[in-house]
């Protein structure tokens, strides 16, 4: 099992809200409205990124594309990304951007990771 970030806002997320939202911003869901997958295209395939489980949104990213589909989607929830131990993820002046206090790593311009694409990460 990954590292596990969260979708938090301070209003609970309705289904709907989220259905409507994907929809505009060109993400795909599958399931049902108790739990489900969030999906992202990239050149013919089609990734998982997040998992809806009734209530929230949360996925273990493997890429920093992942990473940076999930801070999209959040921001267009209106919430925040929140790591496992408490840092958060966002994208500031078109760079993704892992922030913990007030220290703050760049994962890189979200063009180019978009564009790279969902190579895994090696370990």
């Amino acid at each position: 099992m990954g590292y596990e970030l969260r979708v938090e806002r301070p209003a609970p997320l309705a289904f709907a809200e989220l259905a409507t939202v994907l929809g505009q911003a060109g993400f795909e869901f599958r399931g049902s409205q108790e739990a489900g997958e969030v999906l992202a295209r990239h050149g013919d395939g089609v990734h998982a990124i997040a998992v809806w489980n009734g209530g929230g949104l949360s996925g273990t990213p493997g890429s920093d594309w992942q990473v940076a589909q999930l801070a999209r989607v959040s921001a267009l929830l209106g919430a925040r990304l929140v790591g496992e131990d408490g840092e958060s993820y966002a994208i500031r002046d078109g760079l993704v951007e892992q922030l913990n206090g007030s220290a703050a790593y760049e994962f890189g311009k979200i063009d180019e990771i978009l564009a790279a694409g969902p190579a895994v990460w090696s370990r």
